[in-house]
Formats: structure tokens, sequence, C-alpha cells
């Protein structure tokens, strides 16, 4: 290699040999520098990749332990039968779930940050059953001539690729054929893409993927137990395989989930609760109690036709800084119960609107057990602020606000002053005292609903959010893990969105599913269940 010939050092003056020296220099300190930039950005690659990988294979090995303490107590259930055998057998079910699903999540993310590290090794696929029906789906290139030299084409092969999909109640196999054609001149092979599937190279399709997820988190059925009832239709889908597709469809559906989130929170009024959920804790097999929010966005009360959403998130246990975190870009009114976690928030962008439903409920547990003319009298003055919201449902703010003004206020200033008096008269120590304290010591937020039109009288919107939650700890009795919790949280919001707008959750997720592949991750609004809302009615009401 030719090397530019060096200046002739002799015949430089002091000024020059020292510019000279500078300039090379200057230009060793930024090849360096430049250098140490490329190092750092790999090394920081190199670590994230690394950590990754010990994720997954301290998970993977997780989840043979745990096969294999499956496999011994199922053994041990054909021998002599033991209540505490099964109830394990079925928290590692549980468990092993979670791992599985986490797992599959992993993977996802890691195959974005690190597309080149290598497909993992995959077990041989069995063949879809031969019984199921099969529908043939050609996908024909989009021209009929030639690309490079627009002469003729002649078919010469096809290739093949099935899809386990499920229509309700049954099941059915998708056979993507992709005729191959060539053309007559100059021999240039021509193909139709293959479509794209929800998870890359996964079996199931989007409705099949929409009833896993629907069933497990809507339905409460564990996906152990939806493999049994799948085998029972004769086809065999594993525990861990449904697991994967539970993972790869949480990673695929999260900036859905965040889309959720901003709009839930964006309104000036929200309904918050919260409710325990047992969670197992790592290695002992013992629970621990995890905790789940949800956030609703509901002014259809109001004449308002922003659309609903509601938004679920998870947290390890119930201290304060978890809704502070939840709600530190949120402004406006939080209708909400007596939880002390939520006290610390109101202040200049948060201002509390307290719930009567609690309140009421104090005097009526008491009526149940013991009736008398103190609780009888509550229940009915408290009924006739319920009856005045009847009246003025789904009317406009302002009208809301005026008639609260001229008919509910007054109601409410006999109240207090009936409930002062009252107190007086009771033992300090009575349970029907402390019910009218409890209503006493929050009344300025329990009124706060007649100076504004778009509140309401309660916080039932948030209550009824966590029906389905309730439900699913009669069946789940717990959830497998803290990745667990996040996961049920995020799937919970996109079904309770969808509920709320109207639509079967089961179509919409699966209407999402068939697009959100290949949809742009900057018009994910688009496939937000109240933007989809008129699309799917219309499909619904056609197939009806």
């Amino acid at each position: 290699m030719d090397r530019a010939p060096l200046p002739d050092l002799d015949t430089l003056d002091r000024d020059a040999l020292v510019a000279l020296l500078l300039a090379h220099q200057e230009e060793l300190t930024a090849q360096q520098n430049e250098l140490r930039s490329l190092q750092t950005e790999l090394d920081s690659h190199r670590q994230l990749v690394s950590e990754q990988a010990e994720e997954l294979d301290a998970r993977s090995q997780r989840i043979e332990h745990m096969k294999l303490m499956i496999d011994k107590l199922r053994q041990m259930m054909f021998g002599k039968k033991s209540e505490k055998v099964i109830l394990k057998l079925e928290q590692l079910e549980f468990e092993l779930e979670e791992e599985e699903t986490t797992q599959a999540v992993i993977e996802a993310v890691l195959d974005r940050v690190s597309p080149a590290r290598g497909a993992k090794p995959r077990h041989e696929r069995k063949p879809l059953p031969e019984h199921l029906d099969r529908e043939v789906i050609n996908h024909i290139p989009g021209r009929d001539c030639c690309p490079d030299c627009g002469a003729q084409l002649r078919k010469f092969g096809e290739d093949i690729s099935e899809q386990l999909e499920y229509v309700p109640d049954s099941f059915k196999v998708i056979r993507h054929v992709r005729p191959k054609f060539s053309c007559t001149v100059c021999d240039r092979v021509v193909e139709a893409s293959a479509p794209s599937r929800p998870i890359e190279r996964g079996l199931a399709g989007p409705a099949l993927l929409a009833h896993v997820i629907v069933s497990k988190f809507s339905d409460h059925l564990p996906l152990y137990r939806q493999s049994e009832i799948y085998s029972r239709q004769g086809v065999d889908i594993s525990r861990s395989t449904l697991a994967g597709w539970v993972g790869g469809a949480s990673d695929l559906l999260s900036p859905l989930v965040d889309a959720i989130q901003k709009h839930a929170l964006a309104g000036r009024k929200l309904h918050a609760d919260d409710t325990p959920m047992p969670v197992l804790a790592p290695g002992n097999g013992k629970t621990k109690t995890g905790r789940l929010w949800t956030y609703v966005r509901d002014d259809r009360p109001a004449g308002e036709d922003t659309a609903p959403a509601v938004w679920f998130a998870y947290s390890e246990d119930r201290k304060g800084e978890h809704p502070r975190q939840h709600l530190k870009n949120f402004a406006g009114a939080l209708q909400a119960d007596a939880y002390a976690g939520f006290h610390h928030l109101y202040g200049n962008h948060i201002y509390e609107a307290a719930c009567w439903a609690h309140a009421r409920r104090k005097f009526h547990e008491i009526h149940v057990i013991h009736a008398s003319p103190t609780t009888t009298e509550a229940l009915a003055r408290i009924g006739a602020l319920y009856a005045i919201e009847e009246e003025i449902r789904g009317k406009p703010a302002d009208l809301r606000w005026s008639i609260r003004q001229s008919r509910a206020k007054p109601l409410l200033d006999e109240l207090r002053t009936w409930m002062e008096k009252a107190l007086s008269r009771l033992s300090s120590k009575s349970e029907t005292a402390g019910a009218i304290r409890y209503a006493l010591s929050r009344w300025r937020a329990l009124a706060r609903y007649t100076e504004d039109g778009l509140l309401e009288i309660d916080n039932s919107a948030a209550e009824r959010a966590l029906r389905a939650v309730a439900l699913g700890r009669k069946n789940f009795l717990f959830v497998g893990s803290d990745c667990g919790g996040e996961r049920a949280a995020a799937m919970y919001s996109l079904i309770g969105s969808a509920k709320l707008n109207g639509l079967d959750p089961e179509l919409y997720l699966r209407t999402v599913l068939a697009q959100i592949a290949d949809h742009p991750v900057s018009k994910i609004d688009d496939l937000l269940p109240w933007n989809l809302a008129r699309f799917l009615q219309i499909h619904t009401s056609e197939a009806a």
C-alpha cells in the first residue's frame, strides 16, 4: 500500500512542526473518542443481550424443575389421594403457566433488541389433525405478468402452510396456498408474499388467540384447563404452547394498552378503586397479596360523547406511592373511596369527590342485622338523593348541576343537620354512630358532586370494573407471579374497555390481532375499541 510522503522535517521551522504535531494529535484524539463511544455502545448492547439471555436460561431451568415436580405430584395423586398434593399441584400449574408466558414475552422483546442472535431451537411440531375442516385460501401474485420483463407467467408449483384457527365451539385449519409462477421468457419466479401472522411463525390464528385470552382473563379458565378442553375436541395443544401464545400476544398488544392508559387519564374526572390479588411468592408455594388498581373514564352519564375506557395497573403491595405514580400526569376530580393512600394526592391538581355508595353501605350493613329508626331514616334520606340522580342520568352537565343545586343541595343540608342531631343522641361506641361519623368527616367531598354536573354521586363505575377481578379470584385463587399480575392488568384493560364500548371482547381482540402485527405504532389509536366500535357493531348485526 502506497503511503503519502511525509514532509521533509528538516525543511520545517519550529512553528510548522508544532502545527503538524497538534494536527496529528487532534486527529488521533478524535479517533480514540469515536472508538470509546462505539465500544461503550457495543458493551451496553452486549450487556443487555447477556442479561436477557441469562434470565431466559434461569427461567428455562425453573420451568424444567416445575415440570418435574408436577410429574412427581401427579404420580403421588395416583397413589394415596391427598388434598394437600392436589392444592400443591394446582399452585405449580399456575406458577408454571406464568413462567412460560413470561418467558415468551422476554423472547419477543429479545428478538426485537437482537434479531441476529439466532433462532431458538424448536421442537418438532405435530401435524394438525386430519379430521379438522380445512379452509383453503389462495394467495395469487398481484400481477399476471413477469415484473422484470413483462412476459407471461406459468405455474410450476406452490408453497403451502397451515394455521390453526378457532370458530366458536370448534376448530378449523386455514390452508394458505401460494402458487409459484415462473416467467416463460426469463425464468423469473413470482409468488405472493406470505400472509403475516399475529405471532411470527406461530400456529395460532387471531380468532384462536383471542379465544384463549378471553377464556383466561374474562371467563377465568386457566391455560391447563383450556388444554384439557381442547384435547377433548381432538386437538392437542399443550399448556406451554398456550402460554407462549399468551406471552407473544401480550407483547404485541402492549402499545394498545399504553394508548388506553393515555386516554383514560386524559379526562378531568376519574373513578379509582383497588382490590387485592393473591400472588404466588417465588419458591415457597405460599401466596402474598398484590394489588390491582382500576381507573375508569366514563362521562356518558353527564351526556358526554367521549369514549369510555378503563385502565388497570398491578402493584406488589398497597402503598400510596403506586397511585401517586399512576396519576402523576392527571389533573381533575378523583372519585374514590376513603382509602388513605389517595389522600396525599389531593391538592393543586387533583381534588376529591367521595362516594355516597360507601357511606350508604355502612348504614345498610347495620340495618340488615339490626334495623333501627335511625338506620331507616338514613337510608330513606340517601335514597332520595339517588332518586334525583336516576332522573338526570345522561342529561347534559349544566342541567345536572342546575337540578342538583335546586333539589339535591337542600336535601344534603337537611341530611347533615339530621346526622349531627342523631349523633348527639347515640352512644359514641355504637356502629350507627360510626357510620354517621364516616359521612360527616367526609362531608365536603361527599357534597362536591352537587357543584359539578360532570361528577357522579358515587364510585360505582370503578366498582363495576373490578367485578371481573372478583369473579376471577373465585376460579384462579391466585396468579402465578408479579409478571402474571401485570399481564392480567393489561388484558383486563383491553377486555374492560371493549365491554364499556358495547363490544364483544373476543370479537374485538380477534379483529385487532388480525391487524396489529402489520399496523404502524404511530397509528395505534386506530385499533382502540371506540375507533373500531362502529365497524364491529355493523359486522355483528350483519352476521346475526
